[in-house]
């Protein structure tokens, strides 16, 4: 973690210099000078240039050596191959932070890969805090401070944007203009070599003069440190984000375009989830969702509550909150006949509340205060058509009166655009979010009812698993020393045993005489399934035989099995056949795994079996390790939930069994790194019990 400091003299540089400053204008040099004096900056600035000695008004130093000791903040613009050069210089007069604008390092290849170590490794052994490079620079509107080489000046205020993408920064930061949104901080992150998103989210938490945090990631290097940070930080101020290479195109184009490696697309939206983050998938939503958590409180509650003039985009919002997870308020018995107070008779009086047409801004302004009141409203949506009859600023003013007295969130949708242009400006300027259409609002409004309900759950439980280590490591270690990285059903049996798991009966036999011998211990029927360290699919050696009623049937079946797989597979060791109790009637079949992401560990999974996983992919994620709510979350968060529930009079599974197995799965995948994978397929469940009935695992042996 960077010294906080070193990261205070970033954001709050009192001295500047600008190396590679220029007195060309349009040169990158000269417009990060422009913009420091256009944003006002109080402090001292310093361009740095061998050859000029003016460079807008502000005397020159011609050499980084001729810069005072202890600069705060050095921001770099020259030729790749003097930065390393500038920065060891800057090092040397002890400055605090560095800004590499700089391109031409880890993304373009390995001699600029190179370069860039050997900047992280300078700033390691000096504690420099260091963006870029490859970055648009940074922007603090609370100081003045605009130290990138952007167009435009961004009014102040409480949003915060950090983006691993520069030009993103350029297109986003000149929207932002136009909409007159303002900006506590603007940093573009560039390649990461020092500061990255955690850097950013830990300080960001800390900042009095940020109220929301977006941000615009393609790939998360320090899993860890980043779901540390996003967990502390969405506990006090909401985390709003999107991540790109969310395809196999996009995952291309990031490693292209930054150096990056995207991780997987469903693992970034598990921690996100998990830590709190709010994902979205494009630009309008970010700022959509920042303008309302800026400026609103949370909604303590899920009932949302419709004004309007016109019934048809009444009716859209109600549509649109029935599919997410607001529902629309039942108004109380004396909200209804304060309304009939003053509405006309054929006005709607439940929630959509449509005062008709021809209401004007008094009308709207009873309407609104009545249902603000009312205590089962948690949030109130107020929606405009732009009627020949209606009063459409004077409306505005009304709703921002009863929107400072109600302490509830308040959001307006006057949908139109040229008509309503003035009264959503007025409206914004007033801090309440209005937008074009209703599906946008509802969004918002649920999106804050989501962060609500995360900020408000109790505090994560997780349960101890009781476990015989060694017993597993002795497979693990055992497979390792024979470079065998695949361990099979019959082998991994030892580590469900380790780790308490339930199974059915199940005897190694050897020969078919041995078979029929467990057979009948075990209790017919019975299945049979080859042994072998070397077959891992079982199915595709047709190394599987079920419900096995007599001996006969299991000493056929031993021969059959074996034999095949001798033939098929001629290289493979043959240990015999597993010998199982078969599954009870009623049972069904789920799949509990994890695979290891590279930035954030392991990754659990849960879906129903068959077709439900192989065709329709309905799996639910989350990352280890699980709490006991993670547990429970991840079962109830596939589609076909209901099927384990109990249809038409079935009972329901046993819930308590199947989580007990997703979590000590997550325990094993914590105690275990060398596991890339791991997979219980299938896990049968009856209302009674749950038993892991085959299991297969992967290594990474040391020489991968």
């Amino acid at each position: 973690m960077i010294d906080k400091e070193h990261l205070h003299a970033f954001f709050y540089p009192e001295t500047v210099a600008v190396i590679g400053a220029s007195a060309t204008p349009g040169k990158v040099g000269h417009t990060i000078v422009a913009n420091m004096i256009g944003a006002g900056y109080k402090g001292k600035l310093y361009p740095v240039n061998p050859k000029a000695s003016e460079i807008e008004g502000l005397p020159v130093v011609n050499d980084i050596a001729g810069l005072p000791p202890g600069l705060d903040l050095g921001v770099i613009s020259v030729p790749r191959q003097f930065v390393l050069p500038s920065m060891e210089a800057l090092a040397e007069r002890g400055t605090k932070a560095a800004i590499i604008i700089t391109a031409g390092f880890k993304e373009v290849g390995r001699e600029g890969y190179e370069l860039e170590r050997e900047i992280i490794e300078l700033c390691e052994r000096t504690g420099m805090a260091l963006l870029g490079p490859n970055c648009l620079g940074m922007i603090n509107t609370a100081v003045g401070v605009n130290a990138s080489f952007a167009t435009g000046q961004p009014k102040p205020g409480s949003i915060a944007f950090f983006s691993q993408s520069g030009a993103l920064c350029v297109a986003i930061l000149d929207w932002a203009l136009g909409e007159n949104i303002g900006f506590s901080k603007f940093v573009s992150l560039g390649n990461k070599a020092v500061l990255d998103e955690a850097d950013m989210l830990d300080y960001l938490n800390r900042d009095r003069d940020t109220s929301v945090i977006l941000g615009y990631v393609e790939n998360v290097e320090h899993g860890d440190a980043f779901l540390e940070a996003a967990r502390r930080t969405c506990l006090n101020k909401p985390v709003i984000m999107i991540k790109s290479g969310t395809t196999a195109a996009g995952a291309k184009a990031a490693s292209s375009h930054t150096g990056a490696i995207a991780g997987s697309d469903q693992t970034y939206t598990a921690a996100f989830h998990q830590s709190g983050v709010i994902r979205v998938g494009d630009v309008a939503t970010l700022f959509n969702l920042a303008q309302a958590f800026s400026s609103q409180p949370l909604p303590k509650g899920p009932n949302l509550a419709v004004v309007t003039n016109s019934g048809g985009p009444g009716i859209l919002t109600a549509d649109t909150a029935d599919r997410s997870s607001l529902t629309m308020a039942a108004l109380s018995q004396r909200t209804i006949q304060r309304l009939q107070d003053f509405l006309p008779s054929y006005a709607a009086f439940y929630n959509p509340v449509d005062i008709i047409g021809d209401a004007d801004a008094t009308r709207y302004r009873k309407a609104v205060d009545v249902v603000a009141d009312d205590p089962m409203v948690h949030a109130i949506l107020v929606l405009l058509t732009p009627t020949a009859t209606v009063q459409i600023e004077e409306t505005a003013e009304a709703l921002i009166h009863t929107a400072r007295r109600s302490g509830k969130p308040v959001f307006a949708c006057f949908m139109g655009k040229t008509r309503v242009a003035k009264a959503r400006d007025m409206l914004m300027e007033a801090g309440i979010p209005c937008y074009a259409f209703p599906e946008a609002a509802v969004r918002s409004i649920e999106a804050m009812y989501k962060y609500y309900i995360w900020k408000h759950r109790p505090e994560s439980e997780y349960a101890p698993v009781e476990r015989d280590l060694e017993q597993a490591a002795k497979v693990i270690r055992e497979h390792e020393r024979r470079s065998q990285p695949e361990i099979v059903e019959f082998e991994a049996q030892q580590v469900l045993r380790a780790y308490h798991l339930p199974t059915p009966a199940t005897t190694l036999a050897r020969s078919s005489d041995e078979a029929v011998a467990a057979a009948e211990e075990i209790g017919y029927p019975v299945v049979l399934k080859i042994a072998s360290p070397d077959i891992s699919h079982k199915s595709d050696v047709g190394g599987v035989k079920v419900n096995l009623q007599d001996a006969g049937e299991v000493m056929a079946a031993f021969k059959d099995i074996t034999a095949r797989a001798q033939r098929m597979r001629r290289e493979a060791y043959i240990a015999g056949c597993l010998v199982q109790e078969m599954a009870p009637a009623g049972v069904k079949e789920v799949i509990i795994g994890f695979k290891r992401d590279d930035q954030f560990g392991p990754m659990l999974m849960f879906g129903l079996g068959g077709i439900y996983v192989e065709i329709m992919k309905d799996i639910a994620f989350k990352l280890a390790p699980l709490s006991r709510r993670d547990a429970f979350e991840i079962v109830r968060e596939i589609r076909s939930y209901m099927l384990l529930k109990g249809l038409k009079g079935e009972p329901p599974v046993n819930f308590a069994a199947l989580e007990d197995i997703i979590l000590t799965m997550s325990q094993l995948a914590l105690d275990f790194p060398q596991v890339l994978e791991a997979e219980f397929n299938p896990v049968l469940v009856n209302n009674e019990r749950a038993i892991v009935a085959d299991v297969r695992m992967t290594l990474r042996l040391k020489d991968q």
